[in-house]
């Protein structure tokens, strides 16, 4: 079975959580891309929720299925909210915004009363670390006083680029994707990051996720978090 049907199974079992008349955050990248096609189809039929973007390419995406859109301003809360990571480990401690939309994501996340990881199995790691960076936003201006700091961390930054030029998040920051090596204290780093001048946001998510729902061959696995059921899983 492929990554992406792996990731489509694990959207569709995820959808199933919603309820009609929801507020819904809408999470960015490959697996929240199939959720919100999905959430679409059940608009279709009947069921009436608003969503929050996490970034404009969801808003775009989530506005032409029919999807009907509020700001995260203009919302007391999110009910639930559906998102992918880029690795996860059995305390549910996340890498995410490969896609660049980590400030974002984890404000919604923060705003959420439940949140739900969509994840192929690849994502499943012991410690963090292995296989992404984390990636780290942070204004233009300073950059690389922050990329100096980061060093400090323990942190190996790169600046990332598109056809050579700065990548340009949504908010008009730039990002710096930091190796780290595994990590035994996720939330230990991803503190000391926050605290560097002129870091925007941490794409480290620490203990921001309620349930995982893992694709795979019969269909998609869920656990929520604290069930001591890791055990269902191949971590990496």
């Amino acid at each position: 079975m492929s990554r992406d049907e792996e990731k489509m199974r694990a959207a569709k079992r995820a959808v199933g959580f919603i309820e009609d008349g929801q507020i819904v955050g809408l999470g960015t990248g490959s697996t929240a891309s199939h959720a919100i096609t999905m959430i679409a189809r059940r608009v279709q039929g009947g069921l009436w929720v608003r969503g929050v973007p996490t970034s404009n390419v969801t808003e775009r995406l989530a506005r032409d299925a029919g999807i009907e859109l509020l700001s995260l301003n203009e919302v007391d809360h999110i009910d639930v909210t559906l998102d992918g990571a880029d690795e996860i480990d059995p305390d549910f401690n996340m890498i995410k915004g490969g896609g660049g939309a980590l400030a974002r994501e984890k404000l919604v996340a923060v705003a959420s009363k439940k949140r739900i990881i969509m994840v192929d199995s690849s994502k499943l790691m012991r410690k963090l670390g292995s296989h992404f960076p984390v990636p780290v936003e942070v204004l233009p201006f300073g950059s690389k006083v922050a990329a100096r700091a980061l060093e400090s961390v323990g942190c190996s930054p790169k600046l990332r680029e598109v056809n050579g030029s700065p990548f340009v998040t949504d908010n008009m920051n730039w990002i710096l994707d930091c190796a780290t090596g595994l990590m035994d204290d996720p939330a230990g780093l991803e503190m000391a990051i926050k605290q560097i001048n002129g870091v925007v946001e941490c794409g480290l998510f620490s203990k921001l996720a309620d349930v995982l729902v893992v694709g795979g061959q019969d269909g998609a696995t869920v656990i929520e978090a604290g069930s001591g059921n890791l055990d269902l899983f191949d971590w990496r």
